[in-house]
Order: C-alpha cells, then sequence, then structure tokens
C-alpha cells in the first residue's frame, strides 16, 4: 500500500502455505421413529440433529417404546418365541406395529464404539401405546410428508446412513434402500449400511435372494449389507415385567403356581395407576414365586434382543476410523453384547453370499468362531463384482480424500487460472495426499508409486476451457485393499547335507 504518512508501519505475512483437512468419515445419520422430538420447546422432528452420547438422545428423543405381546398356543411348524406351558407349546406374538428398533439400535451402535451422531426422527410413538405402523412414505416423503434424503442434502457432515426402523416393514424396506443409495450417489459424500430381513423362518437363501431381486442394480458402490441378525444383550433384564404383556393375557389363568396366582389376582383387581406404582414390587414377587413367569419374560426379552446388525456396524466404522484410519476394512472385528448371530452361517454358505458371480451383490456375514467370538466376517460394498469399488475401505477412502480436496479447493473460486494457482493447489494436494501415505492410506513403496496430481496448461487444460472458466486437476491414487484372502503354499524341502 502506498504511505504518505511518516511513521512506523507492521505488515502481517501468512507462513503457512494452503492445506486440505481430512473430512469426517465415521459420523451417521440414523432415520427412524422416536418418542419425542422436541429441544427447548422446540421441535426436532425432520430436522438432522447432532448428539454425542446416549444421555442426550434420551433428553431430546426419548426412550424406546414399550411393545405388548400376545400368548397364543403354537401352531404345527411354528418357531421362535416358544414356552410350554403345563406341557403345551404355547407362542408368544409381538402384537401389530409395536416393532420399533430406533431406541434400541442407537444404544447397539454406542455400545459398539460409536461417537457423535445425527437423528433425524420421522415420527414420533409419544401418546399411541398401539405402536406405529410403519410406513415408506415416511423415509421418501408425500404430499403432506417431507422427503428426508432431501432434508439430508442440507446436511454436510453426516458420512453414514443408517435406516434400523424400516426393516420392520420387510421386504418392503427395500425401495427405501434403492431411495437411499440414489441419495448416496447424488452426494458423492455417503455411505448407507443395510439390514437384510430375517424371516421368522430364518431361511437364509430365500431371505438373501429377496433382498438382491428388492435392491436394483443402481449405485450399489454406495452401500453395504449385513447379515444376519444378531442376538444380544441390548435390553437388561429389568427392563422387563408384566407391563409388557397385552390385555388379553390373564397371568392369573396361565400362572401354575398357587402364590403366583394370588398375586396376579390382586394386581387385577387395583386400579391402572396404583398398579403402575406397585410395578416392580409385583414383578419381583412374580419372579420369586413363578417359573413360568419367569420363563416367559425371559422369552420376551429374548425376542426383543433380536436386533439388526446395521447400527452396531455404524458403530465399529466410527471405531475403526478413530482408531485405524478410513482405509481400514471394517472387518475381523468383534461385535460387543452380542451372544451369537441369529443364523449360523457355515464357511461353505458364505461362499455364495460373498461373492455373487451374477450380479455382483455381495452380503457381509457375520460369524461366530470358536474360542474367538462374534466377528464381522466381510468388508464388501453391495457392488462386489466390480474391481474399483468392491471393498467397503476402498470407496469409503475415496470418499474422503474427494471430498476433503473439494472443501479445500473452494478458497480457489474465482482466483486466477493461472500458473501460480496451478502450482499451489498441485502442491496444496500433493502434501495431503503423502500424510495419506505416510499413515498407511495409499500404497508404493514411494510417494510416487501411490499417488500423482496434473494440473495445468497442456496437461489438464485446453486455453479452451481457459477461457469457459474451467480449472481441471487430474488426481490418481493408489487406495490400499484388504487381504480377503490369504493364501499360504507349503512345501517340503529335500535335505540340504
Amino acid at each position: 500500500m502506498p504511505y504518505t504518512t511518516p511513521g512506523v508501519y507492521i505488515s502481517e505475512g501468512s507462513n503457512s502455505p494452503h492445506s486440505v483437512v481430512a473430512v469426517a468419515t465415521g459420523i451417521p445419520v440414523f432415520i427412524g421413529y422416536t418418542q419425542m422430538a422436541e429441544r427447548n420447546g422446540q421441535s426436532l422432528l425432520h430436522v438432522p440433529f447432532r448428539i454425542s452420547s446416549m444421555r442426550e438422545y434420551i433428553n431430546f428423543f426419548g426412550e424406546g417404546f414399550t411393545p405388548k405381546f400376545k400368548i397364543a398356543a403354537a401352531t404345527v411348524g411354528s418357531s421362535g418365541d416358544i414356552f410350554l406351558l403345563d406341557g403345551k407349546k404355547m407362542q408368544l406374538q409381538i402384537n401389530p406395529n409395536n416393532s420399533l428398533f430406533f431406541y434400541n439400535c442407537i444404544r447397539f451402535y454406542y455400545q459398539n464404539g460409536g461417537g457423535d451422531c445425527y437423528i433425524l426422527s420421522v415420527g414420533t410413538y409419544a401418546g399411541k401405546p398401539n405402536g406405529i405402523a410403519i410406513n415408506p412414505e415416511d423415509f421418501t416423503g408425500n404430499s403432506s410428508t417431507p422427503d428426508v434424503f432431501a432434508i439430508l442434502e442440507k446436511e454436510n457432515e453426516a458420512a453414514v446412513v443408517v435406516l434400523p426402523d424400516i426393516i420392520a416393514n420387510g421386504t418392503g424396506a427395500y425401495p427405501v434402500y434403492q431411495r437411499a443409495l440414489q441419495h448416496c450417489a447424488k452426494t458423492q459424500c455417503r455411505f448407507a449400511i443395510f439390514d437384510v430381513w430375517q424371516s421368522g423362518t430364518a431361511n437364509t437363501e430365500q431371505d438373501v435372494q429377496q433382498f438382491r431381486d428388492g435392491i436394483g442394480i443402481d449405485n450399489l458402490k454406495y452401500g453395504a449389507a449385513y447379515y444376519p441378525w444378531l442376538k444380544t444383550s441390548v435390553i437388561p433384564g429389568n427392563e422387563i415385567d408384566f407391563i409388557n404383556l397385552d390385555e388379553t393375557v390373564d397371568l392369573a389363568a396361565i400362572l401354575p403356581e398357587a402364590g403366583a396366582k394370588k398375586i396376579a389376582a390382586d394386581m387385577k383387581a387395583l386400579p391402572a395407576e396404583e398398579l403402575l406404582q406397585k410395578r416392580v414390587q409385583f414383578h419381583q414377587s412374580l419372579t420369586t414365586c413363578s417359573t413360568m413367569y419367569k420363563n416367559i419374560m425371559e422369552t420376551i426379552r429374548a425376542h426383543l434382543n433380536l436386533l439388526p446388525p446395521a447400527a452396531a456396524m455404524a458403530g465399529i466404522y466410527h471405531l475403526t476410523d478413530q482408531a485405524r484410519g478410513v482405509w481400514k476394512a471394517p472387518a475381523n472385528v468383534s461385535i460387543a453384547t452380542v451372544n451369537a448371530p441369529a443364523v449360523n452361517i457355515s464357511e461353505k454358505e458364505q461362499q455364495d453370499l460373498n461373492v455373487d458371480m451374477v450380479n455382483g451383490k455381495s452380503i457381509n456375514i457375520i460369524r461366530t468362531f470358536p474360542g474367538i467370538g462374534t466377528l464381522v466376517w466381510g468388508a464388501r460394498t453391495l457392488d462386489g463384482n466390480s474391481q474399483d469399488w468392491k471393498y467397503v475401505s476402498v470407496r469409503r477412502t475415496m470418499m474422503m480424500i474427494e471430498q476433503s480436496v473439494k472443501l479445500a479447493l473452494r478458497s480457489f473460486v474465482f482466483e486466477p487460472n493461472a500458473a501460480g494457482t496451478w502450482v499451489t493447489i498441485k502442491t496444496m494436494i500433493e502434501n495431503f495426499l503423502f500424510n495419506l501415505w505416510k499413515q498407511g492410506a495409499l500404497q508404493g513403496i514411494k510417494p510416487d508409486q501411490a499417488y500423482s496430481v496434473q494440473v495445468g496448461l497442456g496437461i489438464t487444460m485446453t486455453a479452451g476451457d481457459i477461457l469457459n472458466g474451467l480449472l481441471k486437476i487430474n488426481v490418481l491414487v493408489a487406495v490400499v485393499r484388504p487381504a480377503e484372502f490369504i493364501e499360504i503354499t507349503f512345501q517340503q524341502q529335500q535335505q540340504q547335507s
């Protein structure tokens, strides 16, 4: 600047070059039904809201839904929640519209290493004791309901999409999954984790085929699916009592013990408000004097603890990203608070699930290994036949690099499209990729084997491009891939001397 007055002037110069900062990769957004959705009197319905703990979730979105169960005679061929009553097989049946997984899946997420996340409530069940009918249009929108994926387009930070509740709609969840894949492809900054509907008969071949037929063929590289569901211990025993039984269940008639019958009769005679006040006392009394009551409660708890795995996988994604980096495949990792998978998949059965020669729709299997525990034993996207995008870690690493560079380059919009700008951009991106290479995200013994950045007139641009305001950059990266198949060759060696 020109000086016109005598004196001393200070000019501060920047010593730090432009840099690329890696974007967050493990922050998920959970979409589903909550008990409430409110903060300081303001509605959070259809508003992506960030939380950092289970306590914050409870403060703003409430607790879980209380499902009700009926007890009926088991039919021929029925499976699942079976128990014996006077030598007769009885079956617990959850009431319609009572299968709401969201709250317990958020707990499952935090128990498996989850951290910050977004909650997007599409409806509330407070004051609705009969539950909520899962409606796909609550997610995809209609004339009276907004499209939650359109809402998410305005939120930049969330990198993983999870839909815990929609799978309760059975195979009706799959059109919503297609919409989620379309959303991830449009934003280019998100990856979706899907559950596979598990039928009551747990027919793996049928369940997987229905998923592959329902998921479509578009944008498969932006999602991964996990199977089977998991027998967990997320819900403790003290959260289950007689309140979980439907009004039609007469404990005084069902329980065989005389003491239990008397307690049940006393409960029946009390007004509803007084019964709730003495809820813990009656539950403990029934548990002490009735083995049948205890078995019924344990059967209910086992049913509710059968959870889809996607939420736990979101926690594992977050934990792996923090501990090792997004380039580490989220596999060969234990899942916390899991007793066993609902279906025991053998190595032979996994072959057709992990590698689908026809359409490549890989299903990642969760398996139990003796003496080790329950492990995630797959790391493929739904685009399992693609040489570029078959692995979850490769797809997510590339998304991280793309979004990080994209955000860093915003400061160069309207800068002179000339050699000085090109050199600055090239250096900035190369420094970012060099740091990733040092951390182990990129392959190659030397940096020039791991990445290459090209920009300039006659290299990536023509004179016409510059006249049209286009600045083109080519970035080549060699992302590390997981060692999915390890082959060891043993051979006998002849005696040397």
